[in-house]
């Protein structure tokens, strides 16, 4: 399993709303509300070789009230 952080950007007023439909869809391993540039930040362990863009595409940008997102891909430095 491979983690990814995934930051989101919400319509005004929507960040509740787009927290929970993602929440419901049971793909995060964490999340957490943030100050900033974005409004939410998500961490997801992925399957080796999953297509990390077909998969926040699918399931994350396409929710109502998501305006824009910031996919981090993580490597093993150490």
């Amino acid at each position: 399993m491979k983690p990814i952080f995934v930051q989101l950007q919400c319509a005004p007023g929507k960040t509740y709303e787009v927290a929970d439909a993602i929440y419901r869809k049971e793909i995060v391993s964490e999340m957490y509300s943030t100050s900033g540039d974005y409004d939410l930040l998500i961490k997801i362990y992925l399957e080796e070789g999953q297509d990390i863009g077909k998969f926040v595409n699918d399931n994350i940008a396409t929710v109502d009230g998501v305006q824009r997102s910031l996919t981090t891909l993580t490597f093993n430095a150490f």
